[in-house]
């Protein structure tokens, strides 16, 4: 994959968190209900920067827990013969709760549609929301974003690539192309 284009610096990114986690407040009146939930990989520290912005502008601690969607994927059939054992444990009582799942990138929708599935599997939520630093486009599957940092319009050739500090070392959003369609 070569570089097309790099689209967000710390900078940007850090403005786009600060924005979400405004935007989170202003229409979340009652904050004791909220969890976010971060979908591994990167959309956990995109959460606990959530959760760190609100905890500095409120002084509220919203929770912050983990899912792991892998074993929810509806393509991973295609990867491996053997079955599918599902195991979406994200260590809190979801019942009732306000679920806000964070992630960095959405695309077709498949990961959105995994981790609403494994939410499910833990208990009936309020209402679930969704935000994420990334909106590309190509949804498959009928999900919006409640919250989103940017739109990023792409070909299907391309691949955003979103690097965190906390997994790679520095921020950064880069468009990436194949190298047959350059």
């Amino acid at each position: 994959m070569g570089l097309k284009a790099i689209v967000m610096d710390d900078i940007k990114i850090s403005r786009s968190i600060i924005r979400i986690s405004h935007e989170i407040l202003e229409r979340n009146k009652d904050t004791e209900n909220i969890v976010l939930v971060g979908i591994k990989r990167r959309g956990v520290p995109i959460a606990e920067r959530i959760a760190e912005n609100i905890k500095k502008f409120e002084g509220i601690d919203i929770s912050v827990c983990s899912l792991d969607i892998s074993l929810y994927r509806d393509d991973l059939s295609e990867l491996s013969d053997g079955p599918l054992i599902k195991d979406g444990e994200i260590g809190i009582n979801v019942e009732g709760k306000e679920i806000i799942l964070v992630d960095d990138v959405i695309y077709t929708g498949r990961t959105v549609r995994a981790a609403i599935e494994a939410i499910f599997d833990n208990g009936r939520p309020s209402r679930i929301q969704l935000a994420v630093l990334i909106d590309r486009g190509h949804r498959e599957i009928p999900i919006r974003p409640d919250y989103v940092g940017k739109n990023i319009p792409t070909s299907i050739s391309e691949t955003v690539s979103v690097e965190l500090a906390e997994i790679d070392g520095l921020d950064l959003v880069k468009i990436l192309v194949h190298p047959l369609y350059k």
